[in-house]
């Protein structure tokens, strides 16, 4: 009976939305093949193919069949209305509990006429079942924002508490079975797991005094994620040493490690650094998303007068391009996004990367290997030898390194190549300080990118609001213009109330230019060099960060903290 009243089998849906003209009779045809063959729900296909935007759909369904709609994006969804229906069944019946008034239970749904779905949660439940129809954000991603798996994790870790767990690999295939069973085991996969759905860049595992800190680096910006009982301290990192084949045995030497894991349906590796602290053994997992590394250069955030110069300095060939900044401010991704750019097909690309974190078809690339022997000046002198047109070194770390990729580009190559330092100018004073000479700094070096990442203003709930006088004074400093209220996320289920939805990065680039080669020869300052270079039209990482804070992608105030060198 429930089959016949669903919206998705009859074929009330379809006349309505032929009625309306919101899909042809062709489109209608195809999703319900569709439908019949992969045992979808209509308005399932209709949403994936394309056929009818989710707002279209959700205000017919609300006009045609009375059932009110809710935005997601900016409902509060109720905690304890989360925690009456277990995320599994949510999931199996797409639904998202969002409020509970006494014995009424609210929950969104696709469809509002699924009354299997409705049946089954009025009886776990035991409470009365109203439907809504979800508009503003999709549905799955609700549910993966609203679900968070902090009290799994609890429940798991309560079973490990005085209770020896066995981490080791399993002997055979029932072995297997059993240890994915195993309470450590879903605990750090849960861990994992809702690291990736935060969009996490790192997992902080620190002990305290009193308790196990889990935190996550999300935009830059570290969370509070769980605190676990120190009883479970051991046993997690005992199972993150077997995932990354450290020694778990040793707790005082620090290490370093690496492992992949499915989550969801893609895979993410984590590089791993072990380190003994005061309260205990702690580690950090980098979390590696292969997919957020693959980003065009137009799609970083560079504006028009750096990405132009950029791509041009790509097109050379030969000389040294740097791009610095802090870790963690995108350094990579800027010199993979460049890759992308050159043709591997007509020219011999070769990197030494430590490590590899994305693999490149047509482009031959060295992991650093030090036990065998293989360091990047070591790597950097073998690739000279295997005729390559386009170099690319993982970072410049020491005065050998900075010789040799030098060398390099002098001798016809294009070199890219990542090094610390805090602007474009230092970059090139920070390869002087390693020992190289300046005759060679000006000989090989062509540019220096200069980055940070600052975050975006949620663009689902930004409003324009006045700002401290700091922020507005440091606008003012860089744009030599006054502003009264800037763009600023209040906070949505989007953004998880943050006011803020990803990053962009802010950049200066130097080209070099004759003048500026002589001026480095002369061996003037750091900040003469950056007057200069300013004078011939670069714009700095400042009023490049407060333009974007003009044109509402970001805040003054994260311009200000991530900038810090040149507000």
């Amino acid at each position: 009976m429930a089959e016949k009243n669903s919206i998705d089998n009859g074929g009330d849906l379809g006349a309505t939305l032929l009625n309306g003209a919101f899909i042809s009779e062709a489109e209608l045809k195809s999703a319900q093949e569709i439908a019949a063959k992969s045992n979808k729900k209509l308005t399932e296909v209709l949403l994936e193919e394309g056929l009818i935007d989710t707002e279209v759909l959700a205000s017919v369904l609300s006009l045609k069949y009375g059932v009110p709609v809710v935005n997601l994006a900016r409902f509060e969804v109720q905690p304890q209305a989360i925690a009456l229906v277990p995320e599994q069944m949510a999931r199996e019946h797409h639904i998202l509990p969002v409020s509970l008034d006494g014995d009424t239970l609210t929950i969104a749904t696709d469809d509002p006429h699924d009354f299997r779905a409705v049946n089954t949660i009025a009886s776990v439940t035991r409470k009365r079942i109203v439907t809504v129809i979800p508009v503003g954000m999709k549905l799955d991603k609700a549910i993966d924002g609203n679900y968070k798996l902090t009290s799994q994790i609890e429940q798991q870790v309560s079973q490990i508490v005085n209770l020896k767990v066995d981490t080791e690999a399993p002997a055979d295939v029932s072995d297997a079975e059993a240890l994915k069973q195993a309470p450590v085991v879903q605990a750090v996969d849960m861990m994992l797991t809702q690291a990736v759905r935060d969009r996490a860049s790192d997992i902080h595992i620190e002990p305290q005094e009193d308790c196990l800190l889990i935190r996550n680096r999300i935009d830059g910006v570290l969370h509070d994620a769980v605190r676990l009982p120190l009883g479970v301290h051991s046993a997690i990192l005992t199972r993150i040493k077997v995932l990354s084949n450290l020694n778990i045995a040793e707790r005082r030497r620090p290490q370093d490690g690496q492992f992949s894991a499915t989550v969801g349906n893609k895979r993410v590796d984590f590089r791993v650094a072990t380190v003994e602290s005061a309260h205990g053994e702690m580690a950090v997992l980098r979390v590696l998303d292969k997919s957020m590394l693959l980003i065009k250069l137009p799609e970083l955030g560079m504006t028009p007068t750096v990405l132009q110069p950029f791509e041009k300095l790509l097109a050379s060939p030969f000389g040294m391009i740097l791009v610095n900044g802090p870790t963690g401010s995108g350094k990579t991704t800027t010199l993979y996004s460049a890759l992308q750019k050159l043709d591997a097909k007509e020219r011999n690309i070769m990197t030494i990367e430590d490590p590899i974190e994305y693999g490149f078809r047509g482009i031959s690339q060295i992991q650093v290997n030090r036990q065998a022997g293989i360091t990047f000046p070591v790597g950097l002198r073998a690739i000279m030898r295997l005729d390559p047109d386009v170099i690319l070194v993982g970072e410049i770390r020491d005065a050998e390194t900075a010789t040799t990729a030098v060398q390099a580009a002098i001798t016809g190559h294009l070199v890219l190549s990542s090094i610390h330092a805090n602007d474009a100018v230092s970059a090139l004073i920070r390869l002087i300080d390693m020992g190289v000479e300046p005759f060679l700094v000006t000989s090989a070096v062509i540019g220096s990118l200069s980055q940070r990442l600052v975050r975006k203003v949620c663009p689902y709930c930004r409003q324009m609001v006045e700002v401290p006088p700091a922020e507005a004074m440091a606008y003012a400093t860089a744009m030599n213009e006054t502003k009264d209220k800037f763009s600023v996320g209040r906070g949505c289920n989007f953004c998880s109330r943050s006011g803020f939805l990803g990053r962009v990065g802010v950049y200066e680039l130097l080209t070099l230019t004759d003048s500026m080669r002589k001026s480095l020869m002369k061996g003037e300052s750091a900040s003469e060099l950056k007057e200069q270079a300013i004078k011939e039209g670069m714009t700095p990482m400042g009023r490049d960060g407060m333009q974007k804070v003009k044109d509402g992608i970001t805040a003054p105030g994260e311009v200000m903290r991530n900038v810090f060198t040149i507000l």
